[in-house]
């Protein structure tokens, strides 16, 4: 019994969340402490103690707040996923990834986080429900942005792109160039993925199984030299095919 104990334990999602505001924080640990399956093993209130408590305890994902004060969350990200650190990690056979959390679903913060390597962003009204099955996809390699989300977020990087370049033309003949080596059926995912779709929707609208679909995605990553979703959609919105 004690063995089986153990390996329920073991296979819990380990969180740790960071935000400045104690309510906030005794909110979360509530909602994530009523799955089986996740556990909430540490807290931070702001960015320098929370990357403290992530190589301490060292959780596979991670809330981390924007707005915080001494360090905010998307320094903090961007430390915790540098290339140095996901080495040492990766060298430990550990991985480690990040929910933005915030008020605003279009924060300049928010997008720079998911340039950063973000898993994706939750708005702090989120759902239990939904909140609880963000943090079990993220940690399964999926990243969470629905399709209203990825629509305002697109908008919202192309307009602050096309102000600072003026040049919609050599941006959509840059993405296009991007895009040209996909074989037929990674650009059906690349669309897909611009329109926000998760890896189980492109399942269903392309029949074929999720980790066909995770193969593809990988290689669209890839090819289109993007760390993230969110980089691919914006590729495809560039280049006029949304």
């Amino acid at each position: 019994m004690n063995g089986e104990s153990g390996d329920q334990a073991k296979r819990r999602t380990r969180v740790v969340l960071v935000d400045d505001d104690a309510l906030v924080r005794a909110g979360l640990r509530m909602i994530l402490g009523g799955a089986d399956d996740l556990e909430v093993v540490a807290e931070a209130g702001d960015g320098i103690e929370g990357e403290s408590v992530v190589e301490r305890h060292r959780p596979d994902v991670v809330l981390m707040d924007i707005r915080m004060p001494r360090r905010d969350g998307l320094e903090t990200t961007r430390a915790l996923l540098s290339d140095a650190a996901r080495a040492a990690r990766a060298a430990r056979g550990e991985e480690l990834r990040v929910i933005v959390l915030t008020t605003f679903d279009a924060d300049d913060m928010v997008v720079q986080a998911l340039r950063d390597g973000a898993s994706g962003f939750l708005l702090k009204d989120t759902e239990p429900r939904r909140l609880v099955d963000a943090v079990r996809q993220v940690a399964a390699g999926e990243p969470i942005l629905s399709p209203s989300v990825t629509a305002t977020l697109i908008a919202h990087v192309a307009g602050a792109a096309g102000a600072a370049a003026g040049d919609g033309g050599g941006r959509r003949s840059a993405a296009e160039a991007r895009l040209a080596d996909l074989t037929e059926r990674e650009r059906e995912v690349a669309l897909a993925i611009g329109r926000g779709l998760s890896n189980a929707d492109i399942s269903r609208e392309l029949y074929l199984s999720v980790p066909t679909v995770k193969a593809h995605v990988s290689r669209v990553l890839d090819k289109v030299g993007a760390d993230n979703r969110v980089q691919v959609a914006i590729v495809i919105h560039d280049a006029g095919l949304t």
